[in-house]
Formats: structure tokens, C-alpha cells, sequence
């Protein structure tokens, strides 16, 4: 478990403060809040940031769709955002997550299940039953 540090002096959080790329976006790595696990990387825009921070559920922006998904809406693999980081140069964002079910759209717990070993990919994980 990670350990959380306050500031001794809160500041107003403007999501236009954040370094989005010329799509209107900004990567956002949702990592495990009990294990430390990174689970995925997927995109946002400023209203999946703010609806996030509003709902608690994690939304991200669909490139492909064009079109907000909040995580679990269809699978019930739900992540229910514990707390939200933004990195020192304000271009990505971390949010530590309550994950129910698998990340990956494979059902696999991350969507990191591949590694490269000695020139060879090994799959380090089967999808959940």
C-alpha cells in the first residue's frame, strides 16, 4: 500500500492546469491502491477528469469511439478511484484504484501481462475465469 502525503497547504484543483496533448488529452495509469499494480494506461480529457473527481468512478475518453467509457459500465470490472496524482510536469496523471474484476478488456487483472525476456515475449498471465 502506498503511503499518502498532505500538503500543509491545499491549493484549488483547475483541470486546466494540466499539459494536454494537441488531441485534448492526457494519459492516466491506473495502478492497484492495495497492491501497488500498475492495471493499465488509457486516455482523458478535461471532462473525464472532471467527472472522475466528481463520481469517483474513473472515466476515460475512447479515441476509437470518440465517446466517454466510465470503467466497469459493461463488464462490472469497476474501478472506484481512491486518490487522483498528477506527475511533477502536469502531463499524466496516476489514479490509484479499488479494481473489482480484471483491467484489461482480455480479462486479464493489467493489461501489462506481457513481458519481453531475453528477446522473447512470455505471458505472464491467463484471462480470470
Amino acid at each position: 500500500m502506498q503511503k499518502v502525503f498532505t500538503m500543509s497547504e491545499t491549493v484549488t484543483f483547475d483541470p486546466s492546469s494540466l499539459k494536454f496533448n494537441d488531441a485534448g488529452l492526457i494519459p492516466a495509469i491506473a495502478q492497484d491502491e492495495a497492491s501497488g499494480e500498475v492495471l493499465m494506461m488509457a486516455w482523458m480529457n478535461a471532462e473525464a477528469v472532471e467527472k472522475t473527481l466528481e463520481t469517483r468512478r474513473v472515466t476515460y475518453w475512447s479515441r476509437s469511439r470518440q465517446s466517454f467509457w466510465i470503467k466497469g459500465e459493461t463488464s462490472g470490472h469497476v474501478q472506484e478511484l481512491i486518490d487522483f496524482r498528477v506527475d511533477c510536469d502536469r502531463d499524466c496523471l496516476l489514479v490509484l484504484v479499488r479494481q473489482t474484476g480484471a483491467a484489461c478488456h482480455t480479462n486479464r487483472r493489467t493489461c501489462f501481462y506481457t513481458a519481453v525476456r531475453d528477446g522473447e515475449e512470455v505471458e505472464l498471465m491467463r484471462p480470470m475465469d
